[in-house]
């Protein structure tokens, strides 16, 4: 178990504490600046705060209490960087063998050869990072990471400098690796869908401040606060009346713009209150005008279309709905708005599920 606490006032404030278990994947996310990168590299004693403790398992790395704080040399920490870092006169085998532990060469040697041969380089061991594709790079940049047996692994934006082809390859081979792994990875990332793809639980950090830990899809459909939603890059947030409540149905009723909307029900709001929402484009539905609600969970809602944006095989929708300010957003197959005809200006059915539609404390 990797768990990690931190705290400082300055030149980088620092607040926050989270821990990720032997086999799990936790991201770090959060706006450039967010600190993100300093609570890596305090893991991997490559800085040190003012105040603040690092545990792997049962030994301790940091402790500012007591004055502990072990090198980065003798941490048990494989860190892949951004850019490979990788030693531009060596070989693969000898970049890899830089890291590699064992008892003797030949021990060192078989375990570099292995862990090249983990990341699918087999056969490219004598070649020097100038001859390798950036993919490649960032293969052997993992090898040697691994090739020090860590018992924890850091990933400091690994995917942002190869082309997304290649990006795609790597998540696929990280995904599948990450099963056999029986430590700890940390996941420094900006993009929400890499989180979403290879991370466990995710930590949104801004200044230097964890604002919310959480499963991916836990973090996404229930943002601790707006901050968090707009951090996370949510579009569809909204002010609304509290109409009702409807503790026998599980439904609070609210009033917005000219619809009604059923949301899921929070007994602390009370009638006429003014709430906060967010409306998760996933789970808002394109509905023809004459369709009924077939579910009591269907928020039918009408509007008219504001803008269509194509994006290949998505069509980002902005529906402009009666007494609302902001458009409702959200995604559909461009072969639906294609064979629906879609423009702008049309009258467009949509209905939003009462399960994606998310009231914030007050």
């Amino acid at each position: 178990m990797l768990a990690v606490e931190l705290r400082q006032h300055s030149p980088i404030p620092l607040d926050l504490a989270f821990s990720c278990p032997p086999g799990q994947t936790l991201a770090l996310v959060g706006p450039s600046g967010s600190g993100k990168t300093t609570v890596l590299k305090t893991i991997a004693g490559l800085y040190r705060g003012a105040q603040g403790r690092v545990r792997v398992g049962a030994e301790t790395w940091l402790d500012t209490a007591s004055g502990r704080n072990l090198p980065a040399r003798e941490r048990a920490a494989g860190l892949v960087f951004q850019s490979y870092a990788l030693f531009p006169h060596l070989s693969v085998l000898d970049n890899v063998l830089e890291a590699a532990r064992g008892a003797s060469p030949a021990e060192k040697r078989a375990r570099a050869l292995e862990k090249i041969a983990s990341v699918h380089l087999a056969g490219l061991e004598h070649r020097r990072p100038q001859q390798l594709s950036g993919g490649q790079q960032q293969r052997v940049a993992l090898a040697r990471a691994l090739a020090r047996e860590p018992a924890v692994l850091l990933l400091d934006e690994p995917f942002s400098a190869v082309d997304q082809v290649t990006r795609e390859r790597l998540y696929e081979e990280l995904a599948g690796m990450r099963k056999e792994l029986s430590i700890p990875v940390v996941l420094v990332t900006h993009s929400i869908s890499e989180a979403q793809m290879l991370a466990d639980r995710m930590v949104v950090l801004h200044h230097g401040c964890s604002l919310q830990e959480g499963s991916p899809r836990e973090v996404l459909s229930h943002p601790a606060t707006l901050e968090v939603a707009r951090l996370l890059g949510q579009k569809n947030l909204f002010r609304a009346t509290v109409e009702a409540q409807d503790a026998a149905a599980g439904h609070t009723l609210l009033r917005w713009g000219a619809a009604l909307l059923r949301a899921p029900y929070r007994e602390q709001l009370t009638a006429g209150q003014d709430v906060a929402w967010m409306m998760a484009s996933g789970m808002i539905i394109m509905q023809r005008p004459d369709r009924s609600p077939a579910r009591d969970n269907e928020n039918p809602v009408t509007g008219r279309i504001g803008r269509l944006t194509e994006l290949g095989e998505i069509t980002l929708v902005q529906l402009l709905c009666a007494g609302v300010d902001a458009p409702l957003s959200f995604p559909i197959a461009t072969h639906a708005a294609q064979r629906y005809g879609l423009r702008p200006g049309e009258t467009m059915a949509v209905s939003l599920l009462s399960e994606g539609l998310h009231l914030f404390d007050t």
